[in-house]
């Protein structure tokens, strides 16, 4: 199959539709940790993009992303994947040694990755969306770096560009931890026109690492960056044991659309420092997403971060069925298209 060139990218519209009563998606799981752990790939600080120079990492992602489709279309779910490019950013692609042109060229082939691997499933999925995935400009999992709004902007602009170049229909904002960094990459979003699901990420504490509640930062987020917004919002790289506890009741709980669970009940820090996958169990963890799936049925995009792979979201897409049903009448008219 040959994959779409950058220019028949550039004719694609943007474009992410208001949840579809029925439809839920389910993403990709920890791809970082599976890639290292389960297949032996070694990524130099956290970066996945540079895989798209090894034939057998290129391979093993296929492989991978076929068993998130394959199981997306087997409980009739959409399929959302996200890029490689969660360390695709300036400070980090200068610290890998890639030039402004050699990251774009990176993020290009990731989202054509994605189209490729993709494009046998369009007649089997109710829906594929396309992501690009920004990460923040610092340490997630530490508060070490002090970044205004303006600053944010202007630095998460430059992969917003790529990523508008590419055509993406969505950004996906991963573990972001501060508020201000948050109003910035959604000020970038929207000067780029690019719909924005911005994830942020909690502590043991149930709150963000720079202190906020995920209520009060949600809210806060929407207020600073105004008409600029972000689409919804999402929590990922914490497991229901942190943020369960954050999900108050009220009407900011409907700016919430997706959830993506780590595998297991421990502390990032902790997790990050071993040389194994720890997969938790992830029975309970689909046992943990059905009952939220049952308590705020706005939320329609289920999927994984550390530790997590197709086991997980099997159990997941199971516990969320149970919790909501599926609408048959979305599924696709030719489910063995691809066979």
């Amino acid at each position: 199959m040959s994959e779409p060139t950058a220019t028949a990218a550039q004719d694609r519209a943007p474009r992410f539709s208001p949840p579809r009563p029925g439809l839920h998606y389910l993403t990709e799981g920890g791809t970082e940790t599976e890639i290292m752990y389960r297949h032996g790939h070694e990524l130099r600080d956290f970066a996945m993009f540079e895989l798209m120079d090894s034939p057998r990492a290129v391979a093993d992602l296929r492989g991978m992303y076929r068993r998130i489709l394959d199981t997306a279309a087997r409980h009739g779910f959409g399929a959302m994947i996200a890029g490689f490019d969660y360390r695709a950013s300036p400070d980090w692609g200068a610290k890998l040694g890639y030039s402004p042109a050699g990251l774009a060229e990176m993020q290009h082939r990731c989202i054509d990755f994605l189209r490729a691997v993709a494009a046998p499933y369009r007649d089997e999925l109710a829906d594929i969306v396309i992501c690009g995935c920004v990460g923040p400009r610092g340490d997630a999992y530490a508060s070490n770096r002090a970044i205004t709004a303006d600053e944010a902007e202007a630095y998460h602009a430059t992969q917003l560009a790529t990523l508008r170049d590419c055509a993406v229909d969505l950004v996906w904002g991963a573990t972001f931890n501060n508020v201000p960094e948050a109003v910035g990459l959604s000020r970038a979003a929207a000067a780029a026109g690019l719909p924005l699901n911005l994830h942020f990420t909690l502590t043991s504490a149930h709150r963000l690492r720079s202190g906020p509640s995920l209520r009060a930062a949600i809210e806060a987020t929407d207020a600073q960056a105004g008409a600029a917004r972000p689409d919804s919002y999402g929590v990922n790289c914490s497991h229901p044991a942190e943020f369960a506890p954050a999900l108050e009741p009220g009407g900011w709980s409907d700016r919430l659309r997706a959830l993506r669970p780590n595998a297991a009940k421990m502390d990032k820090i902790a997790l990050c420092k071993l040389d194994h996958i720890e997969e938790g169990d992830p029975e309970e963890l689909g046992r943990m997403m059905g009952a939220l799936a049952s308590r705020y049925p706005r939320i329609d995009i289920w999927g994984g971060c550390c530790g997590t792979w197709e086991r997980h979201l099997d159990a997941i897409a199971r516990g969320v069925t149970a919790a909501r049903g599926h609408r048959p009448d979305l599924a696709p008219a030719n489910p063995m298209a691809r066979k």
